[in-house]
């Protein structure tokens, strides 16, 4: 986690900094609208990579979505430390899937 940490700081300062020349201002400069479009391409792109079986394109495409998402993160204000949060609940509810899933034969 450490490496997203660092890059997420990275994100911010180029955020503040508005250097020109740089993508992840330009992505700032343009808003929501073409961070989210970016997100999807590449959430797409790393689906095709996937159901294609090639490896080295999949990690490749996965490292453009995170990049992606935590541009989108530092946009809206979330952090890291916030999804760490949601992953140590999520880790808390493990192995509760027939707690979860229970049916009602009542209805």
């Amino acid at each position: 986690m450490d490496l997203i940490k660092n890059e997420y700081q990275v994100i911010l300062e180029r955020k503040s900094e508005k250097a020109e020349g740089s993508y992840t201002a330009y992505l700032f400069e343009q808003g929501i609208d073409k961070i989210l479009k970016k997100v999807g391409e590449e959430c797409t792109e790393t689906v095709i990579a996937a159901k294609n079986s090639d490896k080295s394109e999949t990690v490749y495409e996965i490292t453009d979505l995170i990049y992606h998402i935590l541009v989108m993160m530092a946009y809206q204000g979330i952090t890291p430390e916030d999804i760490e949060d949601e992953l140590r609940k999520r880790a808390e509810k493990r192995s509760n899937l027939k707690k979860f899933h229970q049916v009602d034969k009542n209805s």
